[in-house]
């Protein structure tokens, strides 16, 4: 990834500051690029009027931090009528709403800065209990191939799982090809598993993330994504799905979930409508409540699928707002609403934030 030019700048003046903050928050701050400089700056004296006051010439670390951890982080991903991620968007394009009053989006993080693509770092957890057949198997295999070859022209890091009473970690974060190709060749087939343990594979793959793929690398906030690959039928799990999603929510890591064939053949068999049933993972709302989706594979080719997958996994936004001082330590929660332009329709990894009680 290109590095950024370093220019300086008088230590007392407002760039001076925001990088000052940057630097001691990067997890909770990141900036656009040169092309939205201009456009920060003039927000700043708006957001500057929200935020704790402070000594205008000398701004110490402590004082940094605590501006700047109040910043609440929101990411979108914005479809057409089609259902195809949009690109392009700018801070004027949206509304972000808390509790229903209108807040400024203090900057908004896009999929490209100066020609440098956003970094990823997925976890494929995979489903490999007895009720996914042999041939499934072998076009998954092919599939998450291709996922991992679209991201090829980027940073990306990816993490295999594979999961059915037990998760089991079959490689950590590489960007090296050859070791997730390794890792996709010995997954294997748990013929003997009477139970599929989702919900503690996804909430292993969130702790994975949070220990070993960072929130921001090079400056740039790391998309981070779990591509939960199973028939749809969690069972046995410990831990609640309600648990999941805030904990996927508080580390900022959206859920997708591919459901295979095997799914729509056992639902047809109950019902007349050909159009796909919501499985248990839907109508817990792990993807939905995370900003992720649900696809469902067909049975012929699930190379395509995977392949729009990661495109829709990298075409996010992440906008940023101060919430007023008065709700920043009330420990209550509040809801967050971001609107795109008419005609779009919008999915938010978050749809509320809890303040600090401190």
């Amino acid at each position: 990834m290109p590095s950024q030019p370093n220019r300086k700048r008088p230590l007392n003046s407002p760039a001076a500051r925001l990088a000052l903050a940057l630097l001691f928050t990067a997890p909770m701050l990141i900036l656009s690029s040169a092309t939205h400089g201009s456009h920060a700056q003039k927000q700043q004296s708006t957001d500057l009027r929200q935020r704790p006051a402070a000594t205008p010439e000398i701004i110490d670390d402590e004082d940094v931090l605590k501006i700047d951890t109040d910043l609440i982080l929101v990411e979108v991903t914005v479809t057409d009528a089609e259902g195809k991620p949009v690109r392009g968007l700018r801070p004027e394009d949206f509304k972000l709403f808390e509790d229903g009053d209108e807040r400024p989006v203090a900057f908004l993080n896009v999929e490209r800065r100066g020609g440098a693509e956003r970094p990823v770092a997925v976890v494929f957890a995979v489903d490999v209990s007895g009720s996914m057949t042999p041939e499934e198997f072998v076009r998954l295999q092919s599939a998450m191939r291709a996922f991992s070859e679209r991201l090829s022209t980027r940073e990306a890091s990816f993490a295999v799982m594979s999961f059915g009473m037990n998760a089991r970690v079959l490689q950590s974060f590489t960007s090296d090809a050859r070791k997730l190709e390794r890792a996709i060749e010995r997954m294997a087939r748990d013929g003997s598993g009477l139970s599929t343990h989702t919900y503690d594979a996804v909430d292993d793959a969130v702790r994975l993330l949070v220990r070993n793929a960072p929130r921001t690398r090079e400056r740039r906030l790391m998309k981070r994504a779990v591509v939960v690959v199973t028939d749809g039928f969690p069972v046995g799990d410990t831990v609640a799905p309600s648990t999941v999603i805030e904990r996927a929510n508080d580390a900022e890591v959206s859920v997708y979930t591919v459901t295979l064939p095997s799914y729509s053949r056992l639902m047809a068999a109950t019902s007349s409508d050909r159009s796909p049933l919501p499985t248990p993972l839907d109508v817990s709302g792990l993807t939905e409540k995370t900003g992720g989706l649900n696809v469902y594979a067909n049975t012929h080719d699930y190379g395509p699928l995977f392949k729009a997958l990661a495109e829709e996994v990298t075409s996010a936004y992440v906008l940023a707002f101060y919430p007023p001082e008065e709700k920043r330590r009330d420990g209550r929660s509040h809801a967050i609403r971001v609107e795109a332009p008419r005609g779009l329709s919008v999915r938010q990894n978050r749809t509320s934030y809890k303040s600090s009680d401190k």
